[in-house]
């Protein structure tokens, strides 16, 4: 039972009969074990060594048990180290398996994850698993995890996780996804928003991706998921991702927009064109995502008419004729940087 510590069966023997005795001479314990003397004497020798007995001054000579806490503290702290060093070399042995796996197996490279339980629990381990960064690709509809039950982000943009989420324009548009965006930039989230997007992707500081992969023959059956670790696929992925987050909008949802009118500059008067209020950025950053009026209306609980109107006073203070070139002097101007 002590061999984690060293002490092998035959030593534990002495020692346990040594704390029985307190005191004892050689010949005596070799007769109560049944051992031969020159055995017995050899293992004395050794527990002197390891500290667990003492000899004891006389003739003839006798052993003495070193009390359990005193002689075993030494030795359970060599194994605990012993331990820890074990566990790095494993650690870094296993890193050294994989890698010489996947150089010599592609199916090391891409593991595939069926059933929507499966996927959300992989979702939530890579994020738990991420350092520095985690970007990501929210199309619309879900195959294991809506956006609102994400705690996950939350867990981790506060332990210091930055993350980067570019949202397709038709799942802004679904029901109370746009009050779910803003209390992800308000944890500290950077999104923005795009068009349409190629695929669901989910990636922790570049060396890990989950990408769900399209669900059985019409719909049919358990939805799959790849789980692609470090190799070319994982940096062709990460260029995707890069190449759609360089051209996509900003959102800029600061804070909700009131229920009442804002306060919109006359001619010649109020803030200048290139300042914004929070909730002007918060409608103008869902304009220039493409999100259509009714949603916005709808999202942000004001009558369509509202909206329209406040997006006709800004297209006055940008001098723009047309959506477009409101769009385009919102770029030129600045109004959605920082």
């Amino acid at each position: 039972m002590l061999e984690a510590t060293g002490v092998g069966p035959d030593e534990e023997r002495v020692y346990r009969l040594l704390v029985a005795t307190l005191v004892a001479e050689p010949a005596a314990i070799a007769d109560r074990l049944g051992s031969e003397m020159g055995a017995v004497l050899g293992i004395l020798e050794s527990l002197r060594a390891k500290g667990l007995v003492s000899r004891v001054a006389g003739a003839p000579p006798r052993y003495a048990a070193t009390p359990p806490d005193v002689g075993f503290g030494p030795l359970l702290l060599r194994g605990q180290e012993a331990l820890e060093w074990a566990r790095r070399e494993v650690a870094q042995l296993t890193d050294d398996y994989r890698a010489s796996a996947r150089r010599r197996d592609a199916a090391q490279l891409v593991e595939v994850i069926t059933g929507a339980a499966a996927i959300r629990q992989q979702l939530a381990n890579l994020q738990r698993s991420a350092r520095e960064e985690i970007v990501w690709f929210c199309k619309a509809g879900h195959v294991a995890m809506p956006s609102e039950e994400n705690t996950e982000e939350f867990e981790m943009l506060d332990k210091g996780v930055r993350y980067r989420v570019l949202y397709e324009r038709a799942l802004l548009e679904q029901p109370g996804m746009i009050e779910n965006v803003a209390a992800g930039i308000r944890h500290g989230e950077v999104a923005r928003a795009t068009s349409t997007l190629p695929v669901r992707l989910a990636v922790a500081d570049g060396s890990l991706a989950l990408c769900p992969l399209v669900p059985g023959a019409d719909g049919v059956g358990e939805p799959t998921a790849a789980l692609v670790r470090e190799s070319s696929l994982l940096a062709a992925l990460l260029a995707l991702f890069e190449s759609y987050w360089d051209r996509a909008s900003p959102l800029r949802l600061a804070d909700p927009v009131s229920g009442e009118e804002p306060a919109l500059s006359e001619a010649g008067g109020g803030p200048a064109p290139s300042v914004l209020a929070d909730d002007e950025k918060y409608l103008l950053s869902l304009l220039v995502a493409g999100v259509a009026d009714k949603a916005i209306a709808t999202q942000l609980g004001l009558s369509q008419r509202t909206v329209q109107r406040r997006i006709h006073d800004l297209m006055r203070r940008a001098n723009a004729d047309t959506r477009m070139q409101l769009a385009w002097q919102v770029a030129r101007l600045g109004w959605l940087d920082g």
